[in-house]
């Protein structure tokens, strides 16, 4: 087993490392040009590997005895999952926004709800505040998911929103595997302790970002929606 969890973190680091990088690439280059989409499929092959790798795993975590760290792990593949579902799908299905919020995305919405719900169960069984924070991310997700079903987006580019506020989650993903894990170990590696401040620190300041983030592509790219007919 310990060579099984080996293997799959080499992969999971050499795909986060990737992905990183691709990721800013996708993020500077023209919009819809051919060098942008093709770093972006490449972006997103490198978070397919994240989550292939991540979910077993989550598994192998939780069979040692660490159902927190477990836990965890499974939750963010699912809601990094999703969000890279979305931004492929939307572009997928520009101009079908009634096929791209069918059963399946109502599945996927209801999925990211009980998710969350058993995260913070769990934080709150484990006194675990960062548990419990983050699983808001998920439902608040899992909730607009199912509101837009209800109620479509009225802009004519509802697909292009649809795409990078997906797209500004997998970053959230990225940076925080990076911030907690990648550079956390790199630092103690080189035999400094991070301070007990840094977590909080490397989990919510991706997240904040990407609330400012989101409002300032929608105002960039004109996607607010036009009146709605009589």
């Amino acid at each position: 087993m310990d060579l099984t969890y080996e293997i799959l973190l080499t992969l999971h680091a050499i795909a986060g490392v990737i992905a990183l990088v691709t990721y800013w690439a996708a993020a500077l280059l023209r919009k819809g040009s051919p060098a942008h989409r093709a770093v972006g499929k490449a972006y997103l092959l490198a978070m397919l590997v994240i989550v292939v790798t991540g979910a077993p795993m989550a598994v192998i975590i939780a069979m040692k005895g660490k159902p927190g760290i477990a836990t965890f792990l499974g939750y963010l593949v699912v809601i990094t999952a999703t969000g890279m579902w979305n931004g492929w799908r939307a572009i997928r299905r520009k101009g079908q926004q009634q096929a791209f919020r069918d059963g399946t995305y109502a599945a996927v919405a209801v999925l990211n709800v009980v998710v969350s719900a058993v995260v913070f169960t769990v934080g709150w069984q484990m006194s675990q505040a960062l548990l419990m924070g983050f699983s808001m991310v998920g439902l608040l997700g899992g909730a607009q998911m199912l509101y837009l079903r209800a109620r479509p987006m009225a802009s004519p580019r509802w697909w292009l929103e649809e795409h990078f506020s997906a797209m500004v989650g997998c970053g959230v993903a990225t940076h925080i595997a990076f911030l907690a894990i990648g550079l956390d170990r790199i630092v103690r590696m080189a035999g400094i302790e991070p301070p007990s401040w840094y977590h909080l620190i490397a989990w919510f300041l991706p997240l904040s970002l990407a609330f400012v983030a989101v409002p300032l592509l929608r105002r960039k790219y004109n996607t607010a929606p036009v009146a709605r007919p009589a």
